[in-house]
């Protein structure tokens, strides 16, 4: 049985009061963490999305899961979503252990832009400017130690680099909301800084990503691209493609997936005592 905390308020910011949910399982022992980010072109979503067939399934499995909302693209652009992030990454580090959490080691998850996110949260824990000052704890450390990406971006240009037809027949790509443009090619130097291959170097925390080969919004190549730069860095990456799945395809929220994504936090954050 999984028990949930909702809506915990882990930051307010600009008058906007950031809430996460807590997936705790039942036992007494302290049991490790997942900060959990949903996806949604960082436009639209919430912390609730996929509760049952995806973040309570990982908790049964003894890992306690922290869902988050942040800000959307129309509330403040990047980096204000990656504050956030690190904002709650340290909430958790500060008052985990009133909830039966330990956070000695923490990891984060994200799915389509919330893997985004995790990915950029555990690629600059080193960057002052990404850090931001979002939330009262700003004494604890935002450094992740596992970082499970799924079918998110890794490339801000990519999307970019449409033909004049595809830019017809395609809805518009969500990139550019998030750094305030219209289109990321006005601006590829800010697209570049905030592309998470911008940021991977052999420090980077242990990574486990998993795509689509049918992905229509988010290219598997995006993963493949952040997959390659992280072995060449000398990073550690496991790359998983799931046949025949799309963006958000039932595939991968199936026992066998999620039991996967379970061993590879286990392994890294350290199971309950």
């Amino acid at each position: 049985m999984t028990r949930i905390q909702p809506d915990i308020e882990y930051a307010t910011v600009d008058g906007t009061s950031l809430a996460l949910d807590l997936y705790l399982p039942e036992t007494g022992d302290p049991v490790p963490v997942v900060l959990y980010l949903h996806g949604g072109g960082w436009q639209v979503g919430d912390k609730r999305d996929g509760a049952t067939e995806r973040l309570e399934r990982i908790a049964s499995y003894g890992i306690a899961v922290a869902s988050a909302n942040y800000r959307f693209a129309t509330q403040a652009t990047y980096p204000a979503q990656v504050h956030d992030v690190k904002a709650a990454v340290r909430w958790l580090r500060a008052h985990g252990a009133a909830y039966g959490l330990a956070t000695e080691k923490i990891g984060v998850w994200g799915a389509s832009a919330g893997a985004y996110l995790a990915t950029m949260a555990g690629l600059t824990a080193k960057n002052a400017e990404l850090e931001g000052t979002v939330g009262d704890d700003l004494d604890q450390s935002s450094h992740v130690d596992a970082v499970v990406h799924w079918f998110g971006q890794s490339d801000l240009l990519a999307n970019s680099r449409r033909t004049w037809l595809e830019k017809e027949i395609l809805n518009p790509p969500f990139e550019g909301p998030l750094l305030g443009l219209a289109d990321v090619s006005q601006n590829p130097a800010a697209a570049r800084a905030a592309s998470p291959l911008t940021w991977v170097g052999a420090d980077a925390p242990p990574f486990l990503i998993a795509h689509g080969d049918r992905d229509r919004i988010t290219p598997s190549s995006e993963s493949l691209a952040l997959h390659d730069a992280l072995v060449r860095a000398g990073a550690e990456s496991t790359m998983i493609l799931l046949g025949g799945a799309g963006h958000e395809g039932e595939e991968f929220d199936r026992p066998d997936h999620l039991r996967l994504t379970a061993a590879f936090l286990l392994s890294h954050l350290g199971s309950a005592a």
